[in-house]
């Protein structure tokens, strides 16, 4: 098992748990209230800031329910906190547009992480042809 080290900039936040054997990830909460007019953009303070173990990053998504419920979209779409991002201020955060007025309240479960192996070092070998089966090019997967 790996160990995280959690600095919590926020006591007005629930205290972050691994559900083992029910998910692989973990939700995040804001821990300030975020009111937004159609179109504005927010980075939501996620009131945490982590020391990711040596050779991992951090993938940062919205919840399922996260666009139903706040009627926000994650502006990068999938956030990655690389291992280095662990200073005394280095707070997660989630960038988010609005496509209706909406409030988040301080607590709200507003996305959810997971922690990955960094990419393995790789060589490219640069070929003329890549000798497999093609497939027909890109979107053509269902085509009758």
């Amino acid at each position: 098992m790996e160990t995280i080290k959690i600095k919590y900039f926020s006591d007005k936040i629930d205290k972050l748990e691994y559900i083992g054997g029910k998910s692989d990830w973990i939700d995040l909460r804001a821990s300030e209230e975020v009111s937004l007019k159609k179109g504005e953009f927010a980075l939501i303070p996620l009131g945490v800031g982590m020391k990711l173990p040596q050779g991992y990053e951090a993938h940062v998504v919205p919840r399922s329910s996260t666009f139903k419920n706040f009627g926000v979209i994650q502006t990068n779409h999938m956030g990655v906190i690389d291992g280095s991002y662990c200073g005394d201020n280095d707070m997660w955060r989630m960038p988010v547009l609005a496509v209706r007025d909406t409030q988040i309240h301080v607590n709200d479960r507003i996305c959810q992480f997971r922690i990955m192996k960094n990419q393995p070092a790789i060589n490219f070998d640069e070929v003329e042809r890549l000798e497999e089966t093609d497939r027909g090019g890109f979107g053509s997967t269902g085509k009758q």
